[in-house]
């Protein structure tokens, strides 16, 4: 039973991995395309309110991905915290927990936090580089 209640730890860690990469690339995806459209149609907008109209929408639609990102990469820190909390209990009863550094918990939240730098950065870039070109 044991083994089962690893093997499903383990298994849900890589699920919280492949979610958050999906997070991550979503977000810088949809930050450098805004970045793009906008800095694009940034000059012209002077002229054609439309395409300022969709400057701002690009710009909401950064800021909501963003947020949903961030909760979702918080989340994801939290999980994978509880689950490798108890692989590190299951290692201990079972006697074998000196075999799993414990600092690696503080590695994988240093690179979650890495990683919501990353997305807020880009996301603020995103947003301030067409308005400057502007």
């Amino acid at each position: 039973m044991l083994e089962k209640v690893h093997e499903h730890i383990v298994s849900e860690l890589q699920q919280n991995t492949r979610t958050d990469t999906i997070f991550i690339i979503t977000a810088i995806f949809l930050n450098l395309l805004a970045l793009g459209v906008n800095a694009a149609t940034a000059e012209n907008s002077r002229e054609d309110t439309s395409l300022l109209i969709v400057m701002f929408v690009m710009v909401a639609l950064v800021i909501v991905v963003n947020i949903v990102v961030i909760i979702g990469l918080l989340k994801g820190k939290q999980t994978r915290g509880k689950l490798i909390g108890g692989l590190l209990q299951m290692y201990k009863d079972q006697d074998v927990d000196k075999y799993y550094d414990v600092s690696l918990l503080t590695n994988y939240n240093t690179r979650y936090n890495l990683f919501i730098l990353v997305v807020v950065f880009i996301g603020a870039i995103a947003i301030a580089i067409p308005f400057i070109i502007r």
